[in-house]
């Protein structure tokens, strides 16, 4: 009777196995180095995601007050709002800060003025920004839950370019203000309904 397996027949289908098993243990090995790899990538996405939409909620500004400016033809020539820094939101550099400015007949987008002494009302394309109160001398940037500024926007600029073109009684204005990382505060303002005996250059609450 012929006998089936030899001795070197056995070892060779032990080396066999034994190379399959190896290739087994380094295909898993790498498969799960990819999947350990993909993993941190994707948490690594999710936090800087996560840390966006944070700033998105809460890196901006908060208005306090406002008040507009009587122009000639018994208009609003121009908007002042003071703005502090919202609640938990870390600091807002208003020179890289935008408005969107919306009414019935205007849609700008302004920007900080490069020179408050040249422009104090701003212009049609840049709003003016001036110090209320600033602890630490960083003009521009709104650091600390003391800082006040106040903005102005030319709205004799944006509606027509003249000091006759400003804003009428009842008009609607809507300023969107977004800060760099992204986080925007609405304002909705009414102009008043009554402005016959203003004095020009006079405040009048908004």
């Amino acid at each position: 009777m012929k006998q089936l397996f030899n001795k070197d027949d056995r070892g060779q289908v032990g080396i066999g196995t034994l190379i399959v098993f190896i290739a087994m243990v380094l295909v898993a090995a790498i498969a799960a180095g990819v999947l350990v790899n993909t993993a941190g990538f994707l948490q690594a996405t999710a936090e800087d995601a996560g840390q966006e939409s944070v700033n998105k909620v809460t890196n901006r500004v908060e208005v306090i007050n406002q008040h507009g400016t009587v122009g000639l033809n018994d208009t609003i020539s121009n908007m002042t709002l003071t703005i502090r820094l919202a609640a938990g939101s870390s600091a807002v550099n208003m020179n890289t800060t935008s408005i969107k400015y919306l009414s019935s007949n205007e849609v700008q987008t302004l920007t900080n003025s490069s020179s408050s002494e040249m422009n104090p009302a701003g212009s049609a394309t840049e709003f003016n920004l001036t110090k209320v109160t600033d602890d630490d001398g960083s003009f521009g940037v709104l650091n600390s839950g003391n800082d006040r500024y106040e903005v102005t926007i030319n709205s004799s600029a944006i509606e027509g370019g003249d000091q006759y073109n400003g804003l009428n009684t009842g008009d609607k204005i809507q300023l969107d203000i977004t800060s760099q990382t992204g986080g925007t505060t609405q304002v909705i303002l009414t102009m008043p309904q009554q402005l016959a005996g203003k004095d020009t250059g006079e405040p009048v609450k908004l």
